[in-house]
């Protein structure tokens, strides 16, 4: 790699460093599990983990690149699919590589058969990440540098369960106390939180007593994942809005309810559904909350931010990502203008992370962009064997485990 040569009274872009050619040589899919201190309820049951597929792309020029998919289950995908047809591509060369593994995205959204657009996202992330080391620069300047450097995150609460001397927040007085202590230890201002027991006076309860022990200034959101009928819905939401609620997730199960439930309440609505077009015609929800592999890939992320810019839809980050993804999302959110809300995290309750240092732990709301080449993090290998062996032992975790229905899924709506 050779670097770009000054003349006097000429311009010396740094994205003109010159880079030889280069092949992908091997694609290295590897299972993890890396749990929370303490589950917590969802609308699907409790929710003990994350179950990831870390992916390692070398080159012949000894350049690796890091991905992270969002589910174990698209690991299997890249070994079958995606590996086998990146092998001796260009990995600078984003456009090639996904015309080798995606079918066009008219043909994915007729057939519903999305799993290879997912799993080439997350492959095409380590892509990313080699981009960065080739040139020698951090990602978020590779996306035009940055107009943050602070990244804003909110500090999530639920109903846990004790679990090892950890969780034991089952009541509101108990998330009341959790969410005073995240401010008197880490400067939390920014809280979101699923209050899912399917009981809404509970939920009712919480938010208010929450509102007087936090005061006004702290930004309080909720994540319903789905748990309310509209009928209770329109409840819940009219008698929580004085407490002044800064987004509200999935209250309901579709866009037409969030449009009707839209016509009794102020409170903003997202979704992890991102589903544009829908969202801009009927008028909810108003944000979109994604996993950037799950978009199919950080080069189609960034085309979906533009057009939630262009179109007045918000955009943040999903939350239970490990430090692969979350490097990403840091990246992205400091190179674009219209991100402006915090995003999600469960940083507090990982138990560990597959990257050095890691897990990020947001301190006064914000984590610092890594500054490295590329994503900026590497793998931390004692801690990837460790989380291996865990997946290896245990299997995936599960985020559907209801223990007053074992072997049984929940319906929803809960109420």
């Amino acid at each position: 790699m050779g670097g770009c040569e000054p003349v006097v009274g000429e311009y010396c872009d740094e994205s003109e460093r010159t880079v030889g050619p280069m092949k992908i040589t091997k694609i290295r899919v590897t299972h993890v599990n890396v749990p929370f201190d303490a589950p917590f309820w969802w609308t699907a049951g409790l929710y003990g983990g994350a179950s990831k597929s870390i992916v390692e792309v070398e080159t012949d020029q000894g350049l690796v690149g890091l991905g992270e998919a969002p589910w174990w289950h698209f690991g299997e995908v890249i070994k079958a699919e995606i590996a086998p047809a990146l092998i001796g591509a260009d990995p600078l060369d984003l456009a090639d590589c996904e015309a080798r593994c995606v079918p066009p995205w008219q043909i994915t959204a007729n057939t519903g058969e999305n799993a290879a657009s997912v799993a080439f996202g997350a492959v095409e992330l380590a892509l990313w990440d080699i981009r960065g080391k080739a040139f020698g620069l951090p990602l978020y300047k590779l996306l035009g540098g940055a107009v943050r450097k602070e990244i804003p995150f909110s500090e999530y609460f639920a109903f846990r369960p004790a679990q090892d001397g950890a969780g034991g927040e089952m009541s509101p007085e108990a998330i009341v106390d959790y969410c005073l202590r995240m401010r008197a230890e880490h400067g939390a201002s920014i809280f979101e939180g699923k209050l899912i027991l399917g009981d809404p006076q509970l939920e009712i309860r919480t938010v208010r007593m929450l509102r007087e022990a936090l005061g006004e200034a702290v930004q309080i959101k909720l994540d319903s994942n789905m748990q309310w009928s509209l009928t209770t819905a329109r409840w819940v939401l009219r008698e929580i809005e004085p407490y002044n609620i800064r987004n509200y997730e999935d209250p309901v199960a579709t866009f037409e309810e969030m449009a009707a439930l839209r016509q009794h309440s102020a409170i903003p609505f997202s979704t992890h559904v991102p589903d544009l077009r829908r969202a801009v015609a009927l008028g909810a929800p108003d944000t979109f909350v994604c996993n950037f592999a799950a978009l199919g890939g950080l080069s189609k992320t960034l085309k979906f931010i533009a057009a939630c810019e262009a179109m007045g839809k918000g955009f943040w980050c999903y939350s239970n990502d490990l430090g692969i993804m979350t490097a990403a999302y840091l990246h992205v959110v400091a190179a674009t203008p219209w991100i402006t809300e915090a995003s999600q995290s469960l940083f507090r309750w990982q138990v560990g992370d597959v990257i050095r240092d890691g897990p990020f732990r947001q301190k006064n709301d914000t984590v610092r962009v890594p500054e490295g080449p590329g994503l900026g993090v590497e793998l931390d290998p004692a801690a990837m064997k460790r989380w291996a062996a865990h997946f290896s032992e245990n299997g995936p975790m599960s985020h559907f485990d209801d223990p007053a229905k074992p072997g049984r899924y929940r319906r929803l709506p809960l109420h």
